[in-house]
């Protein structure tokens, strides 16, 4: 499809630069200088109302502004544009990759060259043969058409590589681009923090679809540029030998129409950049409601949700009428210009033909070189619509890219203390208690929490205060307490997600080197949490995209299977297992061993019942939440860490099940600590922190630690 696209493009190329003056268009020319922009980054996009995908991580999107910031004029908008393009574009053509890119790059621009040196040729072809025609000269025609015929052989390959090489060159640029800011997104949980403090709409948008418009459309918009430039050196001294008035002509025509055009299409950009907001917010609307089919069925909700749909919708399609508006206004002058200079130039020179000063092929000659340096000066013209797209991606780009570099937004904290979260070797591990003693008892330290004044990270409301507690090897803690007192929050804190407050916390674990918060998110030190050492179950676990046996070997381990449509099977016997720091370990999980631990969580049927470990389906729609807790669980035996951290990981399941997911890790030698309000949990535990809601107005604790005289027979 896109080769015979692109041969397309060439033909009418070549065709442009032969056509007498009655058969040549404006359109051609736009073909010439800028090849089809994708659709991501045209408005044609929005006229066919192709929404945009987006995932669940914009859903704060709605919070933000609903048009970017107004700037104080023109020459500070086009210096802030140009600061954020070269910020977007400059990291790949100075990355490890460079070599190859610039050398890529200098391919475009030569092969570049080639063609503009190619359509020169045709130009004085065009002359020669025009005037053959016109002489009825029959031998010289057969001539000059058989050096047509030739130059089509020889110069259609130079349009079809230019075209291939540029877009190679941009398939490239995206991919290093993409991987770029995926490591940036996901680095120190930045997409956390963007999600859970509302700090930029529709990421994802940007990553996908912003990311592959901005590579192709400034790679041909570079293209354009040279190639003008070109035009402009080859074609102007030929115009100007043939009639230096038609030269004068043409700079005014360019140049007011250029200026009409700004003019009627100031408001594009604003419009562009609106619309692609409105669109992602309509698609995020469709797939939460996708994602969240049962609750909505139950609550019979249909109503409410199409009401929401069509408010966005309406929102889009408001926005997009404007823009069709805008569009609309600017096209009654761009197209009365377009086809204004069919004429133009042969009502210029054709005085002196009628006079008998030039032949009719230099006519020809004349509009071919007008029509081209025409192109060159008009760009603003005929591309304004795909400019002002170009300019919204920038924007979007830009904006990401600044909130990816942008270290204050760690945490919009109103506290100056942040928490202290350390990562120390078990042999640091202290024979002292917190309060200097010598310690009495024999187990092994692993987690200390030292004087924690735990707030919010939005507006700095305080959950608890002055928290102290040590956590050894089988001491098993129930956190208890009402709702919206901080039981998770105080999770949150320990895996480094919230940091607003003072105090520390420190794990014991088994890396002899310390590291702090900062060095444990560096890219060596970011697997070491769950590959043995410290792991979290959240109350609703995160289902990856993959195989049941992926499911199982998440985090801990990566697979290299490759990914087959829904409910078939993948050969995962050759399947390359490691540890999520990319290192092989000697251990790797057999498929007997993911089978046992099925077993053991009492999931076993699910192997039969889906076809397999290696069958592929949207797991978190067709296991129920009960089954994803207990598919969690059976992580948590694989990955057999020190310490886990259980935030309500049993609620949807009875309480036999509960007891018996508890009896399994604790036969495992698992310590954990767990958040929940069932009763039935304390027997499970020989510790318990009660938390109450805080007095914003007192500084008093407002906690309590107790041994738990009620514990079971599994704690014995």
């Amino acid at each position: 499809m896109r080769s015979s696209l692109l041969t397309n493009q060439c033909s009418r190329e070549m065709m442009f630069l032969i056509t007498a003056p009655v058969s040549t268009t404006c359109s051609h020319l736009l073909l010439r200088h800028l090849p089809p922009l994708r659709h991501e980054s045209t408005i044609h996009r929005s006229k066919n109302f192709r929404f945009r995908s987006v995932s669940a991580a914009s859903s704060s999107s709605s919070l933000l502004p609903q048009q970017p910031p107004p700037r104080p004029d023109k020459a500070s908008e086009l210096r802030a544009l140009w600061k954020r393009f070269w910020k977007v574009a400059a990291p790949f053509w100075y990355s490890e990759d460079k070599d190859q890119a610039r050398l890529r790059l200098a391919a475009v621009f030569a092969l570049t060259l080639a063609t503009t040196g190619i359509s020169v040729g045709f130009n004085f072809l065009g002359r020669d043969f025009y005037n053959a025609l016109a002489n009825k000269d029959q031998e010289q025609f057969t001539k000059q058409l058989l050096y047509y015929l030739c130059g089509f052989a020889g110069g259609i390959p130079f349009f079809v590589l230019r075209d291939y090489a540029k877009e190679t060159l941009s398939l490239r640029w995206r991919s290093w681009m993409t991987k770029y800011y995926l490591q940036r997104y996901l680095k120190d949980q930045t997409f956390y923090k963007i999600q859970s403090q509302s700090l930029i709409d529709n990421p994802d948008q940007r990553i996908v679809d912003d990311l592959s418009s901005f590579t192709s459309t400034a790679l041909s918009f570079s293209l354009t540029l040279f190639s003008a430039t070109i035009d402009l050196i080859s074609f102007s001294n030929i115009l100007f030998t043939i009639y230096p008035p038609l030269f004068l002509v043409l700079l005014l025509y360019s140049f007011g129409g250029t200026a009409i055009s700004v003019f009627l299409g100031k408001g594009l950009v604003n419009l562009n950049f609106l619309q692609e907001k409105k669109e992602a917010d309509f698609r995020y609307s469709l797939v939460r409601v996708r994602e969240n089919a049962e609750s909505i069925a139950f609550y019979r909700g249909e109503q409410n949700e199409m009401q929401l749909l069509l408010q966005r919708f309406t929102s889009a399609f408001d926005n997009l009428t404007e823009l069709l508006i805008a569009s609309r206004n600017l096209e009654f002058f761009t197209d009365g210009y377009r086809y204004l200079i069919q004429i133009l130039p042969a009502a210029v020179v054709a005085p002196m033909f009628f006079s008998g000063k030039i032949e009719f092929g230099v006519i020809n000659q004349s509009v071919s070189a007008f029509n081209h340096i025409l192109g060159d000066f008009s760009l603003v013209v005929y591309q304004f619509q795909a400019i002002s797209a170009f300019s919204a991606v920038i924007d979007r780009l830009g904006e990401f890219d600044d909130l990816l570099d942008n270290n204050s937004t760690r945490d919009p904290s109103h506290t100056i203390d942040e928490i202290k979260l350390t990562y120390q070797s078990a042999a640091k591990s202290s024979l002292l208690d917190s309060n200097g003693s010598v310690q009495s008892r024999q187990n092994q330290k692993l987690l200390e929490i030292e004087e924690l004044t735990l707030q919010t990270p939005t507006n700095g409301t305080t959950l608890v205060h002055n928290l102290i507690a040590d956590i050894y090897d089988k001491d098993h803690l129930l956190i208890m307490g009402p709702s919206g007192s901080g039981k998770t929050s105080l999770l949150r804190a320990m895996a480094g997600l919230w940091r607003s407050g003072k105090g520390r916390i420190t794990f014991y674990l088994n890396p002899q080197d310390d590291f702090t918060q900062e060095k444990y998110e560096s890219q060596e030190n970011s697997a070491k949490r769950s590959s043995g050492d410290v792991l979290f179950l959240p109350q609703r676990p995160y289902m990856v995209l993959g195989t049941l046996r992926q499911q199982l070997l998440y985090p801990a381990w990566s697979t290299t299977m490759e990914a087959t449509p829904g409910g078939s099977k993948i050969d995962g016997a050759s399947a390359l297992l490691k540890k999520d720091d990319g290192i092989e370990e000697g251990y790797k999980p057999t498929t007997d061993d993911l089978m046992r631990t099925l077993e053991n969580v009492r999931l076993g049927h699910i192997v039969d019942r889906f076809g397999g470990l290696d069958s592929l389906h949207e797991w978190s729609s067709v296991l129920s939440l009960g089954e994803q807790q207990r598919l969690a669980f059976a992580r948590l035996l694989l990955c057999q860490p020190k310490l886990a951290l259980l935030d309500e990981s049993t609620s949807a399941l009875d309480e036999a099940n509960e007891a018996h997911l508890y009896q399994q890790i604790q036969s495992a030698g698992i310590t954990y600590i767990s958040i929940g309000h069932r009763q039935t949990l304390t027997k499970f535990h020989n510790k318990i922190l009660h938390i109450a809601t805080a007095d914003p107005k007192s500084i008093e604790r407002n906690w309590r630690i107790e041994e738990n005289s009620l514990q079971g027979p599994l704690n014995q």
